[in-house]
């Protein structure tokens, strides 16, 4: 597959702040990829360099074949989908009176509408002026906006955070959907579990670079200790190494019964933050 994000040697800086210290990884066409940190890691930075929101330090940025010159032009917008902290509705517009609005600025059908208010579980929510919406509810709407005309890519600046589990649930499906039909998908997210089940591969980003890259199950593996975990009938535990040396001794503790529960030792993303960073993954 062809790289659709490509970023080489990246950097960011605010006056004395290095937000972003030479950054590099590529994004692969049809794939959910996870950039993953906690609040003031580089990640919202990342993605509004990405979308020509904000120009570099330093460092090549290439997406969809456009260099950081060409992100700003409204042909490289029209291709991509976008939902940040700057994303915004008009207020005092019904739900489908936005999406209409966006809907004619991005030439796209009026059937999407229905189609992104069913993704987002308010197919009954048309109607409702955005003012008076929750904030999950204005989240959700916001997502319509980035995905209406189906961009070819779309960046996703902690899309479930607004959300109860319900809806992330629903999101979530959608957003696999979306990507089974072509759509490639640039998430940041501090959510672990989020990153574990959508992403095919994810980045750990820490204080502005890049401490770790990989498929979610492969790093799992990677930084595993490769050790069985065990609760006995009698309510005893037991951890035993998973080597040649200790087959004996499991084949025993079944063969004799004694084994009630077992898993093996696989951490979490956020443990392997914690165990790279020796921080916790939290916003």
């Amino acid at each position: 597959m062809k790289n659709i994000v490509k970023i080489t040697n990246l950097r960011k800086r605010f006056l004395e702040t290095e937000a972003l210290k030479d950054v590099s990884f590529e994004v692969e066409e049809g794939e959910i990829f996870g950039l993953l940190g906690p609040s003031g890691s580089g990640k919202t930075t990342t993605i509004n360099i990405l979308t020509g929101q904000m120009s570099s330090t330093s460092g090549e940025v290439e997406v969809l074949g456009w260099n950081e010159s060409g992100l700003k032009s409204s042909k490289f917008r029209s291709e991509i989908g976008i939902l940040t902290d700057n994303s915004a509705l008009y207020e005092r517009l019904t739900v489908y009176d936005n999406l209409k609005l966006f809907c004619k600025l991005y030439n796209a059908p009026l059937e999407r509408i229905d189609e992104m208010l069913e993704l987002v579980n308010m197919k009954d929510d048309g109607n409702k002026q955005v003012a008076k919406l929750s904030r999950g509810m204005k989240q959700r709407i916001l997502l319509c906006k980035a995905l209406i005309h189906k961009p070819k890519l779309v960046f996703l600046d902690e899309p479930t955070s607004a959300l109860d589990p319900g809806n992330v649930v629903h999101i979530h499906k959608g957003l696999k959907k979306l990507n089974e039909l072509g759509t490639t998908i640039f998430l940041t997210t501090h959510n672990m579990e989020e990153a574990t089940k959508l992403c095919h591969r994810v980045a750990f980003l820490h204080e502005g670079e890049i401490k770790e890259i990989g498929n979610p199950e492969e790093l799992r593996y990677k930084y595993s200790t490769g050790e069985f975990h065990i609760i006995l009938t009698d309510g005893k535990t037991l951890t035993i190494a998973n080597t040649p040396e200790n087959a004996d001794q499991m084949k025993e503790l079944i063969a004799t019964g004694q084994i009630k529960s077992m898993h093996t030792d696989f951490p979490t993303l956020g443990e392997i933050f914690l165990e790279i960073t020796g921080k916790e993954l939290a916003r």
